[in-house]
């Protein structure tokens, strides 16, 4: 089991402090306040620092914590910045816009950035060794930077998300990325897998960010808990047995990085050259690390 932070040469991301179930963060230019449960220990930076260097905090709503609102709030200005605004992630050579919204969300997972660097290793190492670009798959791709990583490193990429409005921000990193040639699909993550195993399409390697409930753009029910095996089993069906890679990340409170682990063997079992599973942290300047979610990554 290991444990991956994104590399401190990565100028524009920094956790500047955290606790009393808050961080504090700043994304390029800009700070914000945003709540975070598991900062469970106290702030290392008093209440007033925090105040006097961020730009904007998020307030959560009357339906904060409850199913379908549990992320809704409000921002509350304490200093001038831009609606929206680019940062780039230069170890991989991508660009994200990135923006306020109503879910408390800016349009990044920093965290995930061991991740984008597997995946674009990952793409490049299988691109060298055959004449085709592998094709690879991202589910719950959200705004695209597992899909700009993999399209970065040669792939032919499936982006898809069951929100129209993250897919079209997803296009807008491609394009200010420099970059083109990305499937873009608005589907339900579980239906199109099943539908790619009974055509028996397969890829290279499949990326999957799960949340841990949601709904299709057809009103399809996910529930992380209900669903997430049948997906792998599904995905296990379309991997290609040979010279492929799989990527599985976990958010949801109370996953483990041993279950994210036995998941992944369980249905893809353990012929792989690799099978590598821990915790994605992030730290403060203080030194706290701040866990964020779970991951499994598979190589054959």
């Amino acid at each position: 089991m290991t444990i991956e932070q994104p590399s401190a040469l990565w100028r524009d991301y920094e956790l500047i402090d955290s606790g009393d179930f808050s961080k504090l963060e700043r994304f390029g230019p800009y700070v914000t306040i945003r709540p975070e449960p598991k900062a469970l220990w106290p702030r290392s930076l008093s209440d007033a620092e925090w105040r006097r260097l961020a730009h904007t905090e998020f307030k959560p709503g009357a339906g904060f914590g409850k199913a379908g609102k549990e992320d809704s709030g409000t921002w509350t200005m304490l200093h001038k910045m831009q609606e929206q605004w680019t940062i780039a992630y230069p170890a991989v050579g991508f660009n994200l816009r990135l923006g306020l919204t109503a879910f408390k969300h800016v349009g990044v997972f920093p965290e995930q950035a061991p991740n984008w660097d597997f995946i674009y290793r990952s793409v490049k190492d299988l691109a060298a060794g055959q004449a085709e670009a592998p094709k690879v798959l991202n589910l719950f791709a959200y705004t695209g930077a597992a899909s700009l990583a993999a399209r970065k490193g040669g792939a032919h990429v499936t982006h898809l998300d069951a929100v129209r409005q993250v897919v079209t921000w997803a296009r807008g990193n491609m394009e200010i990325s420099g970059l083109d040639g990305i499937r873009w699909i608005l589907e339900d993550a579980l239906k199109f897998a099943r539908r790619e195993a009974r055509r028996g399409n397969r890829y290279q390697g499949i990326i999957l960010d799960p949340p841990a409930y949601g709904h299709g753009p057809d009103g399809e029910r996910w529930k992380l808990d209900e669903c997430l095996y049948d997906l792998l089993d599904q995905c296990a069906a379309i991997l290609a047995p040979e010279k492929s890679f799989l990527v599985l990340n976990l958010y949801s409170n109370g996953y483990s990085a041993v279950l994210a682990d036995t998941l992944v063997r369980s249905a893809f079992g353990t012929n792989c050259a690799s099978l590598d599973y821990g915790e994605l942290v992030l730290r403060d300047r203080a030194g706290k690390a701040l866990p964020l979610s779970v991951f499994s990554r598979l190589k054959r």
